[in-house]
């Protein structure tokens, strides 16, 4: 989540609760589905707290097949299938707001139909469904989410890749003592509402300061679950969390939920630091400061990973689909592909970001998706990404050589907290200071 600015005092470090591990036999393979906040300067002095469903591009018939009905809608332009990725990116897009009235909304998301889930910072979870807010919630935890202390709250949520048949959900928040939650939950016998009761706490991880909990969650095209976890807050990673393969903080963790275990997860087996002493086996790469947004291209299966900047430079890093575990995201050696202190530093094994921006252009970023909808074939392919502070938005296609193309594409003066999609791969964006939720339209 994005870096904020608050005046307090230092008392604690790190408290790190976890259970013991299980290993997953063999990788579940499923197909991939697919905060409290205000940005931060990078100068910061905190209060410390006591310790999808693959989705294949239309072929060319499919796009040209004639409707029925007369309409005024121009036909879409045929969406090419020799390549997942856009030769360019489109230079502009629209935002169509769909929604509104919602209370710091943090998240956007599906359960493999028709509805929309929006996740507000406070510890509710409401759906739209029939281009209707449905006034009921999905789910209310308000009675432990403590969204107090800025970069706290209520961050996502995701469902199981085998939804509903398994009734399976996944939420991430900060608890009243401001450790980092995350939870198995399962519907009810209404679809439209979960059940608070079933709640199984898999993971706590202890919160050295109030921001850079992290907060997203997604299912890669492996079927296990990937969870950002942001360094554990202040500012320039006081406690090194960053380059500590010992601590969850700073780190992408990767569990297996499809377990029988009374913890409701397992380890995958290749997950790279099973069975070293002193390293949580949940770790799949280390490195991050505060990764507040990443997704999978629910094509290729691509991480694209948004990673909060100090003072200076915000990235994004691209991880191809297949890559093993291991991956070091480099800060706080690195800030962007710049060294972090000084002009010189040992950038051995690091992964260097497709992209970075300097402060200039904004000071929080927002990572989103890449395009695989229907509706709109002149977006297909491409990566929207935007800054909270600035509200631009961008899209970025990479290249097989050289620099990726990347286009500002509007200046949407939104707050902008996160990006979501829906079944179909449409995408959205969440107005954290408006309230607003819209869809991205050529």
């Amino acid at each position: 989540m994005p870096r904020v600015l608050v005046l307090c005092t230092l008392l604690f470090s790190l408290t790190l609760l976890a259970c013991g591990r299980d290993v997953s036999p063999t990788p579940a393979v499923t197909p991939p589905i697919g905060p409290t906040f205000t940005p931060s300067t990078g100068l910061e002095t905190v209060e410390p707290v006591e310790p999808t469903a693959t989705l294949a591009p239309p072929t060319v018939e499919e796009a040209e097949e004639p409707t029925a009905v007369p309409t005024d809608e121009p036909a879409p332009t045929p969406i090419p299938t020799e390549t997942p990725r856009a030769v360019t990116a489109v230079t502009t897009i629209q935002l169509e707001q769909i929604a509104s009235g919602y209370t710091r909304p943090t998240f956007i998301t599906h359960a493999f139909d028709d509805r929309l889930f929006v996740v507000e910072e406070r510890g509710l979870v409401t759906i739209i469904q029939d281009g209707e807010r449905v006034s009921t919630p999905f789910l209310d935890i308000q009675d432990r989410v403590n969204n107090q202390a800025n970069e706290q709250g209520l961050f996502s949520i995701v469902f199981h890749p085998n939804y509903p048949q398994t009734s399976y959900f996944f939420v991430n928040y900060t608890r009243a003592d401001g450790s980092s939650v995350i939870s198995r939950m399962s519907v009810s016998d209404d679809p439209n509402r979960g059940d608070p009761a079933t709640e199984l706490v898999m993971l706590v991880i202890g919160q050295p300061y109030n921001n850079h909990n992290g907060g997203q969650m997604h299912f890669g095209p492996d079927g296990y679950l990937y969870i950002g976890m942001g360094d554990g807050g202040a500012g320039g990673d006081p406690l090194n969390h960053g380059q500590d393969a010992t601590t969850m903080l700073g780190a992408m963790l990767r569990i297996d939920v499809n377990s029988n275990s009374e913890r409701g997860y397992a380890i995958p087996p290749d997950n790279p630091y099973l069975h070293i002493d002193e390293r949580p086996n949940e770790i799949w790469g280390i490195g991050l400061r505060n990764p507040w947004r990443f997704s999978f291209d629910r094509l290729t299966g691509d991480l694209y990973v948004a990673d909060v900047g100090q003072s200076a430079w915000e990235e994004i890093h691209l991880i191809p689909a297949g890559t093993p575990g291991g991956i070091n995201f480099g800060w706080n050696i690195m800030e962007g592909r710049q060294c972090y202190r000084g002009s010189d530093c040992d950038q051995t094994g690091l992964d260097i970001p497709i992209w970075d921006y300097d402060h200039s252009n904004g000071c929080s970023i927002t990572g989103g998706y890449v395009y695989r909808g229907q509706a709109y074939p002149d977006l297909w392919g491409n990566y929207f990404f935007s800054d909270y502070c600035s509200g631009n938005i961008w899209a970025l296609v990479p290249q097989d050589e050289g620099e990726p193309i990347v286009n500002l594409v509007l200046q949407s003066g939104l707050g902008p907290a996160s990006f979501g999609e829906d079944a179909a791969g449409e995408v959205y964006i969440s107005d954290h200071r408006g309230g607003g939720i819209y869809r991205l339209t050529p």
